[in-house]
Order: structure tokens, then C-alpha cells, then sequence
């Protein structure tokens, strides 16, 4: 499913247009972007929670030549289905 689907299944469900659809989830995934930018998780009961994760800085190797390379530390969001989610797939 892509956004133009989900968009599509928000609006139908709800009962609302397209564009107000849209809105609705630009704001959401704003929402969530911001949260986890400053640091902090979104938890939403039933269905999981998404979180910040940090992955250390590593050695690493170019499949092509066999070299060793420096991968640097970064931060990467996460997500973990809530039991509820879990138990429906």
C-alpha cells in the first residue's frame, strides 16, 4: 500500500474528502517526526511504538574491492508492533 492508497482507505473510512485525508496524515508523520527528532517516543496503545535507536560507529567492508571501511554512528527511527498488531497479523 502506498500513500495515495492509504490516503484513499483514511478518506473512505472516515467519511471525509481526499485532501482533508491528506492532511490528516502529512500531520500525523510531522508529528511523529518532530517527536522523535527531539528525542522523545511515540507511543500509540494497540498498534506499537516508534522510537529513536542509536547504532555505534563500525567497521565495515566494500563488497566490491574487500576493503575495510569506517561506517560513522547515526541515529535510526524504530518501530515496535504493539501486542494487539502482533496478535491481528
Amino acid at each position: 500500500m502506498n500513500k495515495a492508497e492509504l490516503v484513499a482507505k483514511i478518506a473512505e473510512d472516515a467519511g471525509i474528502s481526499k485532501t482533508q485525508a491528506n492532511d490528516a496524515l502529512d500531520s500525523f508523520v510531522d508529528a511523529v517526526t518532530k517527536t522523535l527528532k527531539s528525542g522523545d517516543k511515540v507511543t500509540l496503545v494497540g498498534f506499537g511504538t516508534f522510537s529513536v535507536s542509536k547504532r555505534q560507529a563500525r567497521t565495515g567492508r566494500n563488497p566490491q574491492t574487500g576493503e575495510s571501511i569506517k561506517i560513522k554512528a547515526k541515529k535510526v527511527a524504530r518501530f515496535k508492533a504493539g501486542k494487539e498488531l502482533s496478535a491481528k497479523i
